[in-house]
């Protein structure tokens, strides 16, 4: 049974969201994320680790 990343949780019962940075890319390499009126962009590298910057 596959689950949506927003239905998962972190391990250890931990009831925090835990979602997949592929589900939030859509595929790509590049996701925009807002909080509160700031825009931030979250890249994965070529090596695989993510980076978020303003």
């Amino acid at each position: 049974m596959q689950h949506k990343s927003a239905d998962m949780r972190c391990p250890d019962g931990d009831s925090t969201p835990l979602y997949k940075a592929e589900d939030l890319m859509q595929g790509g390499q590049i996701a925009h994320i807002v909080l509160g009126d700031q825009n931030y962009i979250l890249r994965i590298t070529r090596a695989g680790k993510l980076i978020l910057t303003k």
